[in-house]
């Protein structure tokens, strides 16, 4: 039956235009689109610990807090890392405290639920690094069981073998500050006092406050770190105080005009522990900033309040413009036109951290957030680019100079291994991730399949004008392009399956590679883009959908498996369409299904639902739930589906 006979076809436009309404709707009035960004409750319940070290507690809505925490907390009595997860220790014990911090007694039938969580978990001596951490500033957990962090590491820069520049930007933008908080080791008095003794399994008398062992050659930073505390002991720590210095300036230097630092609450909250350990004042001009940063990163409702890890609107922008774009808005569209030029004022023209490792390279970029001047990354620049190519504005001029301006850096950040990072370039000394304080294991940065997709695919769209490549060809060289694509292929699995690192995550990541081969190789790798499309088919679920569990970080037999997500969906149809120009019909069938599956579980106003996280921050320990990715990512598959077959 060809496409056109089918009685869906109607219903594929009638879908589209609503979920075109429904996003035209949801823009604001400058320009952007903007949506939560969901995480996991720690972030909540560290910035309630916060805003109590700061005597700033009741400034906030911190009761509205209580009920947010309440309302998470799951029947078995913990709090989860993603929906379903079964419960998350570390994220279990900071949500107890704050509520216990919050003045909720230990009786309470919450905290009692999830102290019996908490206990059959082996308590707070399992927790990671940043839970002891966070109750070591109460003093419910003792500073010797965290490692050292010796300041004077703040004296190394490139090109020395090692600096802080080898750690992942969000790394650094978090580890610095605390360089100042480990060296002080504070215990910041509360009012009223608290107690954990509770959450401790072994009895708090017999607690061992010591770094736990891997058992392999890891164990070495534990003798390094016994070292670091004997000389802590013994005031010999050479350098100290001008490795306080330099950090300090670091902070301060790095502070937006508007208080963030980094454009993630991990880095703006301990900028500001450091901030408190250095005896600022609350009315200090940085510390009033800081703290007004944090709270634009707050959702407050009529009887909630959460706070984001962080804030999307360059990317939902893009994104959105995509989907309008590829759904058939005209690229004049006013509200297509509005978000370009917010995009273009958004661009990033100053030099960041990534400058100390690439002297070639020239501004460009565009960040996540409203205000990051220190880190574009490579992922929204290479979607604002393509974004802002598929619209007409008012200046075209303008915007084509942005958009090689932005090409042009992209492709000064190739790593040493031919692929594209998030935020550095050969940010991958992997040894980083071994020591006692990297336990979440993302302390690098390193290239990644779907980022270096995102890097073809960006030059496979912007290809067809051959004036605006020819603007950024001397940088985005043919030879940088093919070190990409080697790159690329030689991540592709036995399967055909590609990993995705900040998408949930093999589905993600083989949509985004197969888009890339087919725009920049299709005809040379056609094998490569079969592989990986039947994969993506097989994973397909009866009830025509796709779903990735987030446990296929920590659990490969399990990539491809879940629940059918909106998302997932799309991604997994945006892989197969883009094949089908490669493989003709070969995934048709799979591409039916999975179009009926977003059109019957399209709600009438336009939207989808979804419950599932498929974003990801740290593979095994934080993921994200964009509250646009269910929106967007569906109607650029329907709509590159009805481009494709529709009538």
């Amino acid at each position: 039956m060809q496409i056109q006979d089918r009685p869906g076809v109607k219903d594929v436009a009638t879908a589209i235009a609503a979920s075109q309404a429904y996003l035209l709707s949801i823009q604001y009035p400058e320009g952007y689109w903007w949506a939560h960004l969901e995480s996991n409750v720690s972030i909540t319940a560290e910035i309630i610990l916060l805003h109590k070290i700061w005597g700033t507690d009741r400034d906030r809505p911190l009761a509205k807090a209580e009920t947010y925490l309440r309302r998470q907390q799951r029947d078995h009595g913990g709090w989860e890392l993603f929906y379903g997860d079964g419960g998350d220790l570390s994220t279990t014990v900071e949500a107890y405290a704050a509520l216990r911090v919050l003045g909720v007694a230990k009786e309470d039938p919450a905290l009692v639920n999830a102290r019996n969580f908490i206990l059959a978990r082996g308590g707070i001596s399992k927790t990671r690094i940043f839970t002891k951490l966070h109750l070591g500033l109460i003093g419910c957990y003792d500073w010797a069981g965290l490692p050292s962090l010796p300041a004077w590491v703040m004296l190394f820069a490139p090109p020395f073998p090692f600096s802080i520049y080898e750690m992942s930007s969000w790394a650094r933008s978090s580890t610095v500050p605390l360089l100042v908080v480990f060296d002080r080791k504070p215990v910041f008095p509360l009012d009223p006092a608290i107690s954990l003794d509770e959450l401790y399994a072994e009895g708090i008398d017999n607690v061992r406050y010591e770094l736990p062992k891997a058992g392999d050659w890891s164990d070495l930073f534990l003798t390094l770190d016994k070292a670091f505390k004997w000389a802590e002991s013994i005031n010999f720590v050479p350098f100290r105080e001008q490795g306080l210095k330099l950090a300090e300036q670091w902070i301060l230097e790095r502070e937006e005009a508007t208080g963030d630092w980094g454009g993630i609450i991990p880095a703006m909250l301990n900028s500001l522990l450091a901030l408190r350990c250095l005896d600022y004042d609350a009315h200090d001009p940085e510390v009033v900033r800081g703290l007004q940063a944090v709270d634009n990163f707050a959702v407050e409702t009529e009887d909630e309040y959460w706070v984001q890890a962080c804030v999307s609107p360059v990317w939902d922008t893009a994104l959105v413009m995509r989907a309008l774009t590829d759904s058939g808005v005209a690229p004049d569209h006013p509200a297509l036109v509005r978000a370009g030029e917010w995009l273009l004022e958004k661009q990033i023209l100053d030099y960041g951290d990534w400058a100390l490792k690439n002297r070639a390279g020239k501004p460009g970029g565009w960040a996540f957030e409203f205000e990051n001047r220190f880190y574009p990354d490579m992922d929204d620049t290479a979607v604002v680019a393509m974004a802002l190519h598929d619209v007409k504005l008012p200046n075209e001029r303008q915007k084509r100079q942005a958009i090689a301006r932005a090409v042009r850096w992209v492709a000064t950040m190739q790593c040493k291994a031919g692929g594209w990072a998030a935020f550095d370039i050969d940010n991958d000394q992997d040894w980083l991730n071994a020591i006692p304080y990297g336990d979440l294991k993302a302390m690098i940065d390193p290239n990644t399949a779907d980022i270096t997709a995102r890097v073809l695919e960006m030059h496979g769209r912007l290809a067809t004008d051959s004036t605006l490549v020819a603007n950024y060809r001397t940088d985005l060289t043919r030879d940088r392009l093919e070190r990409g694509l080697t790159f690329l292929l030689n991540e592709q699995e036995a399967d055909g399956s590609w990993f995705g690192r900040w998408g949930v995550n093999y589905i993600y990541g083989t949509s985004e590679a197969l888009t890339a081969l087919v725009l920049y190789a299709g005809d040379r790798c056609r094998r490569e883009i079969q592989r990986g499309a039947d994969w993506l088919a097989s994973c397909q679920n009866p009830d025509g959908g796709w779903g990735e569990t987030c446990r296929s970080y920590t659990d490969p037999s399990l990539k491809g498996q879940g629940v059918s997500t909106a998302s997932q969906t799309a991604w997994a149809l945006l892989g197969l369409l883009d094949s089908a120009t490669v493989l003709g019909d070969r995934h048709r069938t799979a591409i039916e299904r999975g179009i009926d599956y977003l059109l019957t579980t399209q709600n009438p106003d336009g939207t989808w639902d979804e419950a599932e996280f498929t974003g990801t921050g740290f593979p095994g320990h934080f993921y994200i739930r964009y509250h646009l990715y269910r929106q967007h990512f569906p109607l650029m598959a329907l709509g590159r589906y009805h481009r494709t077959y529709g009538a």
